[in-house]
C-alpha cells in the first residue's frame, strides 16, 4: 500500500518533531535487528497489540526515548495518492495486478484506517487488485522472498513476468533477485513516470 498511498514515514516525522525526538528515531528502532524485532513480529502476526505496545516500547527505551507501540500505530494509515489509483485502473484494463502489504492487525482493513470514511476507501482500493496478500494474515512479511513467491502462485506467473512497485528499498531487492522488473516510488510523480515508461502506457502525471 506504500506506493499507493502517502508514506508514514512523513507521520513519523512529525511526530518525532513535536516530540523532541532525533530525526528518524522511529525508523532506526524498525531498522533495528529488522527480521526478529517487535514490528517485524506484529506485522507477521507473532505477537498481539498489546505485546507489540509493551516490546516496542522496550526497544525504543534501550535507544534513549521510550515510545508506546500504539503511538506508532496511530501514525501508520497514510492518505490515498489519487493519481496512482486512477493509474492502477488503468493499468488494470491491460494487466493483472496484485498487491503485497505489510500490515498489522491494527485499525481498520488492509491500511490500517484510523477512521471509517478512510477504511472505505481504502477498501474500495483494494477491490481493484485481482490478488491481494497480507503479511498480516499469511504470517510473512517483505523482504521475505517467500511472499513474492507467494503472490506470482496466486496470480500464476513467473516472477520474471512481474513489474514490482515499492517505496522502500529494502523489499525491491528481493524481487528483483527473483527476477521481477522493479520500480522504487519515491514521489506520486516519480512513480507514475516510471510506471509509464516501463508499462508502455500514457498514465497521470501526479501534477
Amino acid at each position: 500500500m506504500g506506493s499507493l498511498t502517502t508514506s508514514p514515514f512523513e507521520a513519523f516525522s512529525r511526530y518525532e518533531q513535536a516530540n523532541s525526538l532525533p530525526v528518524d528515531f522511529i525508523r532506526s528502532i524498525n531498522a533495528t535487528n529488522p527480521d526478529t524485532n517487535a514490528w517485524a513480529q506484529f506485522e507477521s502476526n507473532q505477537i498481539s497489540t498489546d505485546a507489540f505496545d509493551a516490546a516496542f516500547a522496550q526497544e525504543s527505551a534501550a535507544r534513549g526515548h521510550t515510545i508506546q507501540g500504539k503511538a506508532v500505530l496511530a501514525l501508520l494509515s497514510g492518505d490515498i495518492r489519487p493519481q496512482m489509483v486512477l493509474a492502477l485502473k488503468q493499468i488494470k484494463q491491460s494487466y493483472a495486478v496484485g498487491c503485497i502489504t505489510n500490515n498489522v492487525k491494527s485499525g481498520k482493513g488492509a491500511g490500517m484506517a484510523r477512521s471509517e470514511p478512510k477504511a472505505q476507501a481504502v477498501a474500495e482500493v483494494m477491490a481493484l487488485f485481482d490478488t491481494v496478500i497480507e503479511s498480516s494474515l499469511v504470517g510473512i512479511r517483505k523482504p521475505n522472498p517467500e511472499i513474492y513467491l507467494m503472490a506470482c502462485r496466486a496470480m500464476s506467473i513467473e516472477p520474471a513476468e512481474a513489474l514490482f512497485i515499492d517505496d522502500l528499498g529494502i523489499n525491491l531487492k528481493p524481487a528483483k533477485a527473483l527476477g521481477m522488473t522493479t520500480i522504487k516510488v519515491v514521489s506520486e510523480a516519480q512513480g507514475l513516470l516510471d510506471l509509464s515508461r516501463v508499462l508502455d502506457l500514457t498514465l497521470p502525471n501526479g501534477a
